[in-house]
């Protein structure tokens, strides 16, 4: 009797552990800037990974930082994920800087591909890096002002000296240069990847360097550093080296059973392509545009249908964009208010006040349209932006200067077609007779006489009665 339970109890041992073998192991592949459609496609793959049973779930990376309000979110992801997942920085090559930094101390198991490197991870503005850590010359301050302290301990009755003194404690007090919304940015980031690291148990002394200083390892570095986890030539090596490995999920001990998993790799869907694709900035600026100019000439020239249409579809999927993306609406105003400038410039020549106004306030609309305050990475391109600039200022000065070249042109139709033209007396007169005009007989008046077959100049016009006088034309 206690044979057979034994028995049985060893076939539902082997039963389950062959079960939780055949779990398979999800891999997802982002190689792009981190953004919302990212954020996206690892939120519908951790949820597909639940809906498999999977035992893991792998993140290819390969990027080159991102937005923070994106990352934040997938960070969010990963930790509140009930299966565990490991962040994969491969291929050879490939790359987990800034945003990809703090996901990796996120993951529950952390790897790199020999070839790899991670790091740089400040925090920067559109202007750029933040000037947080002192350069030389700051170092060459302090030295000075250690050296006039020391002057000063030789000599503590000299007041010059105290009062140097005074001055160099005032100094020490004074916070690092950069201005004050630089310091919360980075200081935030120090404080988050922190925490990150210490939750994982990796080396948070280098996280912090890396937001500080800008700091980046090599994969090799990153492993004797205790960064990252390990070093894997591959997915199967990856998948070998975890195998057996205790990894902690939701406060619950799970054991990875890996080395023979099914590998199933998790493909975005149509939606998600599209919103990777729309949600590029430099993408959704021109889908803007097109969608602006589009209505613009529609209703200035009604009935042409297309432009409308196209317009209308590109401004729809623009909208669509920036409901995700970090959209500055002062950008947004600038560049209407440009445009409408560079309008009413065609209807009000004002020698081109209008015009330049337009062309600038358009330039500094498109440069701040996305307020990616904390990331850099999703700014528009500076060529398409002076691309889209010059191509917009051409056409209006085209425009302008045809609608200039019109106003010159002599009337050819009309009244005041008449004035000015030349005709020739047919029979001579004092004050009223005929003319040839045109190649047509007009009753004319005269101040002075006309001999028959003399020019005259049509001065003026009563009715259909042409007012002549003689000239030599």
């Amino acid at each position: 009797m206690l044979r057979t339970a034994g028995s049985l109890f060893l076939c539902l041992v082997m039963t389950l552990a062959s079960a939780a073998a055949e779990k398979p192991v999800l891999v997802l592949k982002l190689q792009d800037a981190i953004g919302p459609a990212s954020a996206d496609f690892i939120h519908s793959g951790l949820q597909e990974a639940q809906d498999r049973n999977a035992s893991l779930v792998v993140l290819q990376l390969d990027t080159p930082g991102g937005l923070d309000t994106a990352m934040r979110d997938i960070i969010r992801d990963i930790i509140a994920s009930p299966i565990p997942v490991a962040i994969y920085v491969a291929p050879s090559g490939a790359r987990a800087a800034s945003a990809g930094t703090y996901m990796l101390y996120a993951a529950h198991i952390a790897a790199m591909a020999p070839g790899t490197n991670l790091g740089a991870a400040t925090p920067v503005q559109i202007g750029g890096f933040p000037d947080i850590m002192p350069n030389d010359d700051d170092q060459a301050r302090q030295d000075d002002k250690q050296t006039r302290k020391d002057d000063k301990e030789s000599d503590e009755n000299n007041d010059k000296d105290a009062g140097a003194e005074e001055t160099q404690t005032k100094d020490k007090e004074q916070p690092l240069s950069g201005d004050a919304m630089t310091r919360k940015m980075v200081n935030d980031a120090v404080a988050y990847i922190r925490s990150l690291a210490e939750m994982r148990g990796r080396n948070a002394e280098w996280a912090e360097q890396a937001v500080r200083a800008a700091a980046s390892l090599s994969a090799e570095q990153a492993v004797e550093q205790g960064v990252v986890d390990l070093l894997a030539e591959d997915l199967t090596d990856l998948l070998k080296q975890i195998d057996g490995r205790m990894v902690k999920v939701n406060n619950t001990e799970i054991t990875l059973t890996t080395a023979d998993a099914e590998i199933i790799t998790y493909e975005p869907d149509w939606r998600n392509r599209l919103l990777s694709v729309i949600t590029n900035p430099n993408v959704a600026y021109i889908l803007m545009l097109l969608g602006i100019y589009g209505l613009f000439f529609e209703l200035a020239n009604p009935g042409y249908v297309l432009p409308g249409v196209i317009g209308g579809i590109c401004l729809l999927l623009a909208l669509y964009a920036m409901q995700v993306l970090p959209v500055n609406f002062a950008g947004v105003a600038l560049i209407l208010l440009g445009i409408a400038f560079m309008v009413a410039e065609l209807f009000m020549p004002s020698f081109g006040a209008l015009g330049i106004g337009g062309i600038i306030s358009f330039i500094i609309g498109s440069i701040i349209l996305f307020d990616v305050e904390g990331r850099g990475d999703l700014a528009i391109s500076r060529s398409l932006i002076v691309s889209v600039s010059a191509v917009t200022a051409g056409f209006f000065l085209i425009v302008i200067r045809m609608v200039f070249k019109a106003h010159r042109k002599p009337v050819v139709s009309g009244v005041e077609e008449m004035l000015g033209s030349i005709g020739e007396v047919l029979d001579g007169f004092d004050k009223r007779g005929f003319v040839h005009v045109h190649g047509e007989d007009w009753q004319a008046e005269t101040l002075q006489p006309v001999k028959a077959g003399d020019r005259v100049k049509v001065t003026g016009l009563a009715g259909l009665i042409l007012k002549i006088e003689p000239t030599k034309e």
